[in-house]
Parts: C-alpha cells; sequence; structure tokens
C-alpha cells in the first residue's frame, strides 16, 4: 500500500501546530484560531478518504485548502508580532505550502474526473 503524504504532512502540521502553542504566550485567540485551521486540514483530508463520492472527497479537499491558507495567516501574524521566530515560521510556512500544492493537484485532478 503506497503511503499517503497529504495525511502524513497533515497530520504532521496539526500535531507541530499544537505542541508549538502549548510552549507560547501569544494571544489566546490567534492559539485557538490556528489550533482550529490547523487541525480542521488534517480532518477534512482524513474525511476526504472516506469520501462518499468523488464530489464530496472535492469538497472536503476544498475545505481542508482554505483551512490550509487560513493556518498561513495565522503564522505570518504570529511571526509579525513576534510569537514565533523567522526559523519556526518558515518551517510551518513551507510545510502548508507543501499540503496546499498538494490539495490544489488533488482537487485539479478530481474536477477533471467529474467532467
Amino acid at each position: 500500500m503506497s503511503k499517503n503524504y497529504l495525511l502524513i504532512y497533515s497530520e504532521q502540521l496539526a500535531t507541530e501546530i499544537e505542541l508549538l502553542c502549548q510552549n507560547l504566550k501569544a494571544s489566546s485567540n490567534t492559539l485557538f484560531q490556528i489550533r482550529k485551521s490547523s487541525s480542521s486540514v488534517y480532518a477534512n483530508i482524513r474525511e476526504a478518504n472516506y469520501g462518499q463520492s468523488k464530489a464530496d472527497m472535492l469538497s472536503k479537499f476544498e475545505i481542508a485548502l482554505k483551512e490550509c491558507s487560513e493556518t498561513e495567516g495565522w503564522l505570518q501574524l504570529l511571526f509579525n508580532t513576534n510569537g514565533i521566530d523567522e526559523d519556526i515560521y518558515k518551517k510551518h510556512r513551507n510545510l502548508c505550502g507543501r499540503i496546499r500544492r498538494m490539495l490544489i493537484s488533488s482537487c485539479k485532478t478530481l474536477k477533471e474526473s467529474l467532467k
């Protein structure tokens, strides 16, 4: 069985963001929001793997894509307000970017198969 890298990376993102938040002294709202968006990426990708149809799978991937973008936004805010340093910011932003590119590709493939 081949590895599902999209699922692996999204689980890594959600786990790393949760661990990061446990050690930050930033605004509780910001931490709540980034936890919520990063865990939503993971949850929607997991759900997509058991979609009722290709359209359902596409819908879950599109939600995960939006949540991934939101996570990147919260990372940017944490970096801009000195909540995280540049290395941490780049590490997590790059992981979000990898997931985002994979989701875009998956969405494109699913849309083509639905035509």
